[in-house]
C-alpha cells in the first residue's frame, strides 16, 4: 500500500471515530508505528488532523474537548485527579497550568469548594466559571487556537506578581533531575509558576516518566509532590523516591 493511499485510510478512520490509536493504526495497516506516526505528522502538518500524545483525533474537535472520550489516557488522568484533590484545603489559592490532566482536576474539584484559582488555559477557566465558591482569574492575553492557552511576556508577568497556596503543574516529561518541557515558553511560564508557590504538584502520567525535553522547568527539590497514576511504592518510582520528593 503506498503513502497517500495508507494516509487517506487514517484520515477517514480519524473522521469517522473522532479518535485513534497509533498502536491500533498499525496493526491494522500492517506498518510500523514509526510509519504511522510520519502518516500522523504529515497530515497534522497538512491541517487535517490533530496530532495528539499516542494518536489523533479529528480537527473537529478539540483537544481540550470536554468529551471525556476524547482525552488519551482518561482513566490515568482521573486517577491521578482525584489524588490531587484531596491536597488542596478549603480557601486555598492555586495557580493550575494547562494540560488534560490538569483539566481533569479541575473537574474532580468539590463543587462545594472555597479556592482561589489562576489559569492561563481556557478550558480549565471555562470549566470552573460555573464554580460558586471559586474566585477564577484568567491570565489573559493572545489565545493559541490550537492549544487554547495564552503564552505570552503578559502571563510571565502577571504570574511573577502572585503568590499561592499551591501549583499544579501538567507535566510534559520528568526524570529524578527535574521537570523538563518541549517548549521554551510553557517552560518559562511553568518556572514562574513555582516560584508563585509554597507548594509545587506535579502531575503526571507514567508513560512521561524518565524523559527529558529541551527546556528545563525545574530541579527535583523544587517538587513538594509528585501525583501519578502507579501505586507510590510501584517499583519504577524508586529512583524518585530517592531524592524525598513525596509520592502520591
Amino acid at each position: 500500500m503506498n503513502k497517500d493511499k495508507r494516509q487517506d485510510i487514517i484520515l477517514n478512520l480519524v473522521n469517522s471515530k473522532r479518535k485513534v490509536y497509533s498502536n491500533e493504526l498499525a496493526m491494522e495497516l500492517n506498518v510500523s508505528e514509526d510509519t504511522i506516526r510520519r502518516d500522523l505528522n504529515s497530515l497534522s502538518a497538512e491541517g487535517l488532523i490533530n496530532k495528539v500524545h499516542g494518536g489523533a483525533i479529528s480537527k473537529t474537535q478539540k483537544y481540550y474537548s470536554y468529551n471525556h472520550n476524547l482525552i488519551i489516557n482518561n482513566d490515568k488522568k482521573e486517577s491521578i485527579a482525584k489524588k490531587a484533590v484531596t491536597l488542596i484545603d478549603d480557601g486555598a489559592s492555586m495557580i493550575i497550568s494547562d494540560g488534560t490532566t490538569n483539566l481533569t482536576m479541575a473537574r474532580f474539584l468539590p463543587n462545594d469548594i472555597r479556592a482561589t484559582v489562576y489559569t492561563y488555559c481556557l478550558p480549565i477557566a471555562m470549566e470552573l466559571a460555573n464554580r460558586p465558591n471559586i474566585e477564577l482569574f484568567f491570565l489573559g492575553g493572545k489565545i493559541n487556537k490550537n492549544s487554547l492557552v495564552t503564552i505570552s511576556l503578559d502571563v510571565i508577568q502577571k504570574i511573577s506578581r502572585l503568590k499561592v497556596d499551591y501549583a499544579f503543574l501538567g507535566t510534559g516529561s520528568i526524570t529524578p533531575e527535574g521537570i523538563t518541557e518541549g517548549s521554551y515558553e510553557v517552560a518559562s511560564i511553568k518556572r514562574e509558576f513555582v516560584t508563585a508557590s509554597d507548594q509545587t504538584i506535579s502531575l503526571v502520567t507514567s508513560d512521561k516518566l524518565d524523559r527529558k525535553q529541551s527546556h528545563i522547568v525545574c530541579d527535583i527539590d523544587e517538587i513538594s509532590t509528585l501525583i501519578t497514576d502507579l501505586d507510590p511504592t510501584d517499583k519504577r518510582l524508586d529512583a524518585y523516591r530517592a531524592t524525598g520528593v513525596k509520592l502520591l
